[in-house]
C-alpha cells in the first residue's frame, strides 16, 4: 500500500480554508468552514466543527491525511444509495427542501432541535409522510430526547402508520439507548447509534452493550476509512455511513468508506451536498436518482478563491492545524 505522511510545513503551505454557504440553517450554521489540502492521492478535507477540542479534531486530521496520502482499500460498489435529509425547517418549507434532493426512498429528519417541541417534531414528520407516503423515515435527535420523549414520539408515529426506518441517537448515553431499545423492540422500531460510536473512548461499547441495532459511521470523526472498517467488522452490526456537512471532498471520503464495506443494506446519509449553496468543485458530489457516485473530486481554483475564508479565519484554522498535527500523526 502506497502511503506517506506529510510534514506540518507541507500541510500549512498547501492548505486552503473556505466558508461554504448553506441553503438553509443546519446545526445552527449558515455557512460551513473547512480546510482543504492536496495529497499524493488527491484532495482531502479537514473540517472538525469549530467547537470541537484538539483531541477530537486530531482524529479528523488523521482521516484527512489517510485519504490524501494513502491508497484506498478495495471497493465493492461504484455508487451508494442515499437518503434525503430534512433540517428542522418550518412546515411550509418542507416540500421545497425535499424537492432539491430529486428522487429518494428514505428521508432523515432532524428532530429535538433546541427550542423545538415534541409536537413540532411530530407535525414535521407527519408532513413528510403526507408528501412522500412511500418513503422510509429515520429521525436524528443527536441525543436530544429523554427516554420518555423518544418512546412517546415513536409510538405516536407507529400509530399513524409512518414507516420508521430507525431512530438515530435518540438519547444521550449508552445506558439510555439500551433501555429505550428494549422498549421500542415491542413495536419493531430500531435504534441507530451515532454519537455513542464517534464521541466515546471505546466506539465498540455501544454494540457490546446491546444498545443499538445499527451503527452510524462517519469516516472523519473515527480517524479514517480503515479504522471505520475495523470498527464495523468487529461490531458485527449493520452499518450506515453518514456525513458531517462536508464539501464534496469530504463526501468523497464517506462514499469511499461506504463502497469499501462488504455489506451495505441501508441507504447512507451522504447526500448533504444538496444542502450547500456553494462548493469547491464545478462537479459537486450530489445524488442523482437516489444514488451517489464513488469518485475523487477535482477542486477548482476559482471556487477556492470565491469561497475563501476571511484572513482572520484562515489564521485560526492554520494555528489549529499546527496544534493538532502532532496529535494526529503520533501513535494510533
Amino acid at each position: 500500500m502506497a502511503s506517506s505522511k506529510p510534514t506540518l510545513d507541507e500541510l500549512l503551505a498547501n492548505a486552503r480554508v473556505v466558508a461554504l454557504p448553506l441553503r438553509t440553517k443546519f446545526r445552527g450554521l449558515l455557512e460551513r468552514e473547512l480546510l482543504l489540502f492536496e495529497g499524493q492521492m488527491g484532495w482531502a478535507e479537514w473540517s472538525p466543527f469549530v467547537e470541537y477540542g484538539d483531541e477530537e479534531a486530531a482524529l479528523w486530521l488523521r482521516a484527512a491525511i489517510e485519504f490524501g496520502y494513502s491508497e484506498m482499500p478495495p471497493l465493492h460498489r461504484d455508487s451508494i444509495s442515499v437518503n434525503a435529509i430534512l433540517p428542522a425547517v418550518p412546515l411550509e418549507q418542507i416540500e421545497k427542501v425535499l424537492k432539491g434532493f430529486g428522487e429518494f426512498s428514505t428521508v432523515k429528519i432532524k428532530v429535538a432541535e433546541p427550542g423545538h417541541t415534541l409536537q413540532q417534531d411530530l407535525a414535521r414528520v407527519l408532513r413528510v409522510h403526507e408528501l412522500h407516503p412511500n418513503a422510509k423515515i429515520r429521525l436524528d435527535a443527536n441525543g436530544g430526547y429523554s427516554i420518555d420523549e423518544a418512546q412517546s414520539l415513536a409510538f405516536a408515529l407507529v400509530d399513524e402508520g409512518v414507516p420508521l426506518d430507525y431512530l438515530e441517537q435518540p438519547v444521550g448515553t449508552i445506558a439510555q439507548m439500551a433501555e429505550l431499545r428494549l422498549k421500542l423492540s415491542r413495536i419493531g422500531v430500531k435504534i441507530a447509534a451515532d454519537e455513542s460510536v464517534r464521541k466515546v473512548s471505546d466506539p465498540l461499547a455501544v454494540a457490546q452493550s446491546g444498545a443499538a441495532d445499527i451503527l452510524v459511521l462517519k469516516a472523519a470523526p473515527l480517524g479514517g476509512i480503515r479504522n471505520s472498517l475495523a470498527i464495523a467488522a468487529e461490531a458485527g452490526l449493520p452499518v450506515v455511513v453518514s456525513s458531517a456537512l462536508e464539501s464534496s471532498v469530504g463526501l468523497s471520503m464517506g462514499a469511499h468508506l461506504a463502497a469499501a464495506l462488504p455489506n451495505l443494506e441501508f441507504d447512507c446519509g451522504l447526500a448533504t451536498g444538496h444542502l450547500l449553496a456553494g462548493d469547491v468543485t464545478r462537479e459537486p458530489l450530489v445524488s442523482v436518482g437516489g444514488k451517489l457516485p464513488v469518485r475523487r473530486v477535482a477542486v477548482d481554483a476559482a471556487k477556492l478563491d470565491l469561497f475563501a475564508a476571511d484572513d482572520h479565519r484562515m489564521d485560526w484554522w492554520l494555528e489549529r492545524l499546527s496544534r493538532v498535527y502532532g496529535l494526529a500523526t503520533g501513535p494510533s
